[in-house]
């Protein structure tokens, strides 16, 4: 059936209905509550406000959408496939299926129009924070007063899960101090959840509590009211503040036994069911059939291309009249380096080389860190309000901030101080990478990585290149104690898919930490310590092969004949390797040092590389100030490790280095016994 008149709302809004409870039936999995229920509300921004164009969906001016309570990713899914994406029935026939385009939760670079992967309810919620805040910097830097290229919005669907989770305090705090105005928010006010009504655990009074944090809230919307929702959302654009839209909706809304249920929640509707639905929503078409005139109303191919047009020349004229100012905004949109790139890169390591500095690699690290934002304009830092500790500033650095009561909008700055909010600032530092413009890192402690670990994750999900900078490593932290020293951390970032970790030994394998970190395609964690670390020699070769994440920094003496082993050791223990080498003689034995400031990029190397540093047939000691059983992949279970498998204790770095058993003594008694 086709008529010639325009869809009217009701039938746009069951059309995700029917996808929805079509595709969970189909896969018997998933979620079709919450599409059901904020079906109207899809009408209203997608059809009315969202500034987006299907057929490019990497436009640089695109409003950003993301779906924070990403179980519900069929409205999504939906919205695309009926907008014009890159998403044909077929791919919404295999949902949940192997392959397909649309996994169970949405995924970052797997779907077109997909911005951030969800799931992990909260996180969605706080990289729009992120987004919404690389906008207003953006803005800042590259508006003009005659000429607007950066303005847009970004808008967060979000549901009772995500404001259950603590990061949405966290983010949502933040953004209120920063006032960051085109952020808004859709509040899914069901009242359920998985386990039922949340008002037995969930009671918030969710309006004062936005209000609280600087918020505009605009309460009691009728969220199956297309016309209310579409007045709420011009509201909150005139705002100075974020906007917090809360959308009083009945779950499953359109199931005649399920809606308002829990049932409607996590499952399939059951065939029955979904027969019901259609006949009380009115829906006469057979599963995954959208009437013409349906897809017609929702098409915004045409209505994508214009406003991409419009922007498109209002772009060429800000190209004429500011060429230079055009060319870096495209560069950085394309997340391409400058061209100079390569030799600057090689004049930051060569210049660490040159000063021959004996520092803490916190330090080391603010000095490439200041060499760094002299070549790259999109540099932009931050510390979980650590920024002392964890040396995250430099010279030239200007902190983000608000602007003054009564206006809207922040002042332009490259360093974020992001409060006590690990977490927070972590899955907002991933927001602000997808959207792109800015080489984003954000410093704690180590230890402080348990907090933000999730975001860390859904940042190697996403092969996001997030730098995630962790200083005070080890034990050699001293008297902050066991709460503070990292024991396990270090393997287990190690363990985390597409992360790659590095553990510099000084100042030269820090600027190639760096200089690599800005280079990767994926997030980065760059370990520090508190404590000097002592330079090494080097000659070119070994400094290039730092890049190749382990190499010879001191070879055996092949003329004197002895006993062999190797030594791998990373950050604050080469230089304990270093210092056993002449011990070992003594005894007969010729160590080589092989220093392995990051094991992901040294498993990445060619199995002939990796043969030339670690031959076979010799046998392996590891020295690190963490847990031993990472090292066996290494060393094996007939070589020995250095290391340390309980927490640490509250005393002097030396006092504890000693007590642990990281000492000159015994590496050579771990050797001796290890050759027998």
């Amino acid at each position: 059936m086709t008529t010639s008149s325009p869809a009217p709302t009701s039938l746009m809004a069951n059309a995700i209905r029917a996808l929805a409870m079509d595709a969970v039936q189909k896969a018997n999995s998933g979620h079709p509550g919450m599409p059901m229920g904020m079906a109207e509300i899809a009408v209203a921004l997608w059809s009315r406000h969202l500034r987006h164009n299907p057929k490019n969906p990497h436009w640089a001016d695109r409003d950003r959408f993301v779906l924070s309570n990403g179980h519900g990713s069929m409205l999504l899914y939906s919205l695309l496939h009926l907008t014009g994406y890159d998403l044909p029935m077929d791919e919404l026939k295999n949902f949940r299926q192997l392959h397909s385009k649309t996994p169970g939760h949405p995924e970052y670079g797997m779907t077109a129009g997909v911005e951030t992967t969800t799931g992990p309810l909260g996180q969605g919620l706080a990289n729009s924070v992120g987004m919404a805040l690389a906008e207003a910097l953006l803005a800042e830097e590259f508006n003009k007063p005659d000429a607007k290229i950066v303005d847009h919005h970004t808008y967060v669907f979000l549901g009772d899960g995500c404001l259950m989770e603590g990061i949405s305090h966290e983010a949502c705090s933040f953004a209120g101090t920063l006032k960051l105005n085109k952020l808004i928010g859709f509040y899914d006010d069901n009242g359920i959840s998985i386990d039922g009504e949340v008002v037995n655990w969930f009671h918030d009074d969710t309006p004062k509590r936005f209000e609280a944090y600087g918020w505009n809230v605009i309460a009691n919307v009728k969220g199956d009211d297309v016309e209310a929702v579409d007045a709420a959302i011009r509201k909150a654009k005139q705002s100075d503040k974020p906007t917090l839209i809360c959308c009083k909706t009945v779950i499953g809304e359109g199931s005649p036994h399920k809606a308002g249920s829990h049932d409607a929640h996590g499952a399939a509707l059951g065939a029955d069911e979904v027969a019901a639905t259609r006949k009380n929503i009115g829906w006469n078409w057979e599963p995954f059939v959208i009437p013409q005139d349906v897809y017609a109303a929702w098409d915004a191919k045409e209505s994508g291309a214009n406003v991409e047009g419009e922007w498109n020349k209002r772009f060429a004229d800000y190209r004429a009249k500011y060429p230079s100012e055009a060319a870096e905004f495209e560069r950085r949109m394309a997340g391409k380096l400058p061209a100079d790139w390569a030799q600057k890169a090689q004049a930051i390591i060569a210049g660490a080389n040159e000063r021959k500095e004996t520092v803490a690699t916190r330090k080391a690290s603010q000095q490439a860190i200041e060499a760094l934002a002299a070549v790259l304009p999109e540099l932009l830092g931050g510390s979980a309000d650590l920024t002392g500790s964890n040396l995250t500033n430099w010279k030239a650095s200007k902190p983000v901030r608000a602007r003054k009561e009564g206006s809207s909008g922040i002042q332009w700055g490259n360093h974020i101080n992001y409060g006590v909010r690990e977490f927070g600032m972590s899955a907002a530092l991933n927001g602000i990478t997808v959207h792109g413009g800015y080489k984003a890192f954000g410093g704690t402690f180590l230890t402080f990585s348990d907090y933000s670990r999730n975001a860390l994750r859904v940042a190697a999900l996403m092969k996001a290149p997030s730098m995630f900078v962790f200083t005070h490593d080890s034990i050699g932290l001293g008297e902050d104690g066991p709460t503070h020293q990292s024991i396990e951390h270090v393997a287990s970032l190690r363990l985390i898919p597409h992360m790659t970790v590095w553990r510099p030994a000084d100042t030269v394998e820090t600027a190639v930490a760096w200089t690599q970190s800005v280079e990767h395609k994926g997030p980065s964690c760059l370990i520090f310590s508190r404590q000097n670390l002592q330079f090494s020699e080097r000659t070119d070769a070994q400094i290039a092969n730092i890049a190749k994440g382990g190499y010879v920094l001191r070879d055996w003496n092949d003329d004197v004949p002895a006993r062999k082993v190797i030594l791998i050791a990373t950050g604050s223990e080469v230089e304990l390797a270093m210092k056993a080498i002449e011990p070992l003689a003594r005894e007969g034995i010729a160590a080589r040092v092989v220093s392995m400031p990051s094991t992901n990029v040294f498993d990445r190397q060619d199995a002939a590389y990796r043969e030339r540093v670690l031959p076979a047939g010799v046998r392996r000691v590891a020295i690190e100030a963490g847990v031993t059983e990472y090292w066996r992949k290494y060393v094996g279970l007939e070589g020995g490790v250095v290391g340390i498998d309980t927490f640490g204790e509250s005393a002097p770095a030396g006092a504890l280095s000693k007590h642990f058993g990281f000492t000159v003594e015994r590496v050579v008694e771990t050797v001796k016994a290890t050759l027998g």
